[in-house]
């Protein structure tokens, strides 16, 4: 059985996140420089094992002040965790896709499972192979060290510590350049 190769198309693909604030509103940012890739056995991914990288530095909120505190010790401590990573494999049960695995955020790993909706395999007019996903899930900031938190005079908390992970993936075809003699 062979295996393919894939990377993420950084121009076709998006990162984001969102967290109530002030329990009444949603703020979603996004990581604008990333990377991943997975290797594939099958035509419906099934037992994919991926592997996906994020800058923290690259973290935009549409709000530089918030940016930089969440890049500051307080969350997630850019300085000394550059990088957000995961690594796990993309399991088709019953057709319901989940993928499964580590992710690692400011030193700490823990599994998480994220709901997929594989939305297939095109040709685009430039004759490469691609694959689309929406993945999602939800996981709790503080289980990673990202523990800041704030209460307003009412008792408001400033910051949930649940967070909604949205990722929109495509996924190119690597091709294997041919030996020459």
């Amino acid at each position: 059985m062979s295996t393919t190769k894939w990377t993420i198309d950084p121009t076709h693909s998006e990162v984001s996140f969102k967290v109530k604030h002030l329990v009444i509103s949603t703020v979603t940012g996004y990581f604008r420089k990333f990377e991943g890739a997975a290797e594939s056995t099958s035509d419906d991914f099934s037992g994919a094992n991926v592997s996906f990288a994020a800058d923290i530095d690259s973290i935009d909120t549409n709000q530089a002040d918030r940016d930089g505190h969440l890049k500051s010790p307080d969350f997630f401590d850019a300085a000394n965790h550059p990088q957000l990573t995961f690594s796990g494999t993309v399991e088709n049960q019953g057709g319901d896709y989940k993928l499964v695995g580590d992710l690692t955020l400011r030193g700490t790993s823990k599994a998480v499972e994220l709901d997929v909706d594989f939305g297939g395999v095109a040709g685009d007019p430039y004759g490469q192979t691609k694959a689309g996903f929406e993945i999602e899930g939800k996981i709790n900031r503080k289980d990673f060290g990202l523990s800041w938190s704030a209460v307003t005079e009412a008792g408001n908390v400033v910051v949930s510590d649940n967070v909604r992970l949205i990722l929109s993936v495509q996924l190119v075809k690597q091709v294997e350049a041919e030996a020459t003699a």
